[in-house]
């Protein structure tokens, strides 16, 4: 079995699907660990803020087939793919790690690089996995997140409940609309 790290983000319906995405997640690989959920400005695009997480799974799925499964997921949730890279989402589910693979395969690179640039990766990553090690920069997602200058994105954790489990709780008082 594969230790797998994805990261989930919605800026359409955001709680609505990212609780589907959970729950499809839990059907199809068990038992999940899951960071807080995070609330973000959207990143490469003005839009509506997104709802972001780290989800932790084991499979025995090989790193494509993996990401065919997670395809079929977003668009279960209605992905549209024919907009531009950077536009609004019902549900993007990102691999970022797959055990301390490192390279491309199946069409996925890894580890993503997404993971040292947008907080809203980072520090759900590093709550899940504060002493495991990036696989290119050998430093722990807990001193990564340490040095990473988090001035540059905002980011505040939210409200949000799966399967009448609290998974994270409003640390702020800043908290927008549920949709």
């Amino acid at each position: 079995m594969s230790r797998v790290y994805l990261s989930l983000g919605s800026n359409i319906d955001r709680y609505r699907h990212i609780a589907a995405a959970l729950d499809a997640l839990a059907l199809r690989f068990g038992e999940l660990t899951i960071s807080t959920v995070y609330e973000s400005e959207a990143v490469g695009f003005a839009g509506s803020n997104f709802l972001n997480l780290v989800v932790g799974i084991e499979t025995a799925e090989s790193l494509a087939d993996l990401s065919q499964t997670l395809k079929q997921i977003e668009d279960a949730n209605g992905r549209d793919r024919s907009g531009p890279k950077f536009s609004p989402r019902t549900l993007d589910i990102d691999i970022l790690t797959y055990d301390d693979f490192c390279g491309e395969a199946g069409g996925v690179q890894l580890p993503r690089d997404e993971i040292t640039k947008n907080a809203f990766v980072l520090l759900p990553l590093s709550e899940l996995a504060p002493e495991q090690r990036h696989p290119v920069a050998q430093k722990t997602y807990r001193s990564l997140w340490q040095e990473y200058d988090s001035a540059q994105q905002k980011l505040w954790a939210v409200s949000f409940e799966w399967r009448g489990r609290q998974i994270s709780q409003l640390n702020t008082a800043r908290q927008t609309s549920d949709d």
